[in-house]
């Protein structure tokens, strides 16, 4: 009975948290709706020379264009407040001396994930548009959707910035006792699959050019997962 007891209020508390960082994210979007045309105005600078003019061919496209970009923002500026509520939930299995470093947590998580999406936007997105749009040539006029576009850059930039969460996640699994250096250094064979898979999935190029640009990053962000999880192994007593 008291198990059960723990399990329901493990549910409770998990439900609380998921409640809370919905009601940010929709805070966040909301607020962000009035900037989404600026938004709008720095998602389309990565296809300066390549795209001259974006349509839409629906009267609820452009509507639907700005709410997505007003996610997006309305996600990162949520992000502090998403990433405590992790932070609050698995608190209660962390070392002791590790519950004051919320701020640490919540600061490496952000920058982390702030840091992905850069990378997608700077190094992966203009190289992206320019192979793809290559295969317009005479006989091809490109007319590009809005909303494609958008949708093109937010997946990538949101893609990016969930990879590069790897190293935070193999210090919080670490410390939960379900990680450990060991064990992501004898399955790396397998995590270089993995990794190219997931590159393969979120890079919408089928060349391997692009599949590398993000497949490296994410060899190193695993390399680093382990010396993290190394160093925050629990010391033996």
């Amino acid at each position: 009975m008291e198990r059960e007891l723990t399990i329901i209020g493990h549910l409770n508390e998990l439900r609380k948290r998921i409640i809370i960082s919905l009601v940010a994210l929709g805070i966040g979007t909301v607020f962000s709706l009035p900037f989404a045309s600026y938004g709008l105005k720095i998602l389309k600078l990565p296809s300066s020379g390549v795209i001259e003019k974006l349509v839409f061919f629906s009267p609820q496209e452009g509507f639907m264009i700005y709410m997505r970009i007003a996610f997006l923002s309305g996600l990162i500026v949520s992000m502090p407040v998403i990433l405590y509520q992790v932070w609050a939930f698995i608190l209660p299995a962390i070392e002791e001396r590790l519950k004051r470093r919320s701020g640490i947590f919540i600061l490496l998580c952000s920058g982390f994930f702030i840091i992905g999406c850069l990378f997608a936007y700077f190094i992966l997105i203009p190289p992206a548009l320019k192979f793809l749009l290559s295969f317009a040539k005479d006989d091809l006029e490109p007319v590009i959707s809005a909303q494609k576009y958008i949708s093109f850059v937010i997946s990538l930039i949101l893609g990016c910035g969930l990879v590069f969460q790897m190293p935070v996640l193999s210090f919080m699994l670490t410390k939960l006792g379900i990680l450990d250096a060991r064990s992501l250094r004898k399955k790396y064979k397998y995590a270089i699959v993995i990794i190219f898979i997931v590159a393969a999935v979120i890079t919408p190029t089928p060349d391997a050019f692009n599949m590398f640009m993000l497949a490296l990053p994410m060899l190193f962000l695993y390399e680093l997962s382990i010396w993290i999880s190394f160093f925050a192994r629990p010391k033996l007593k």
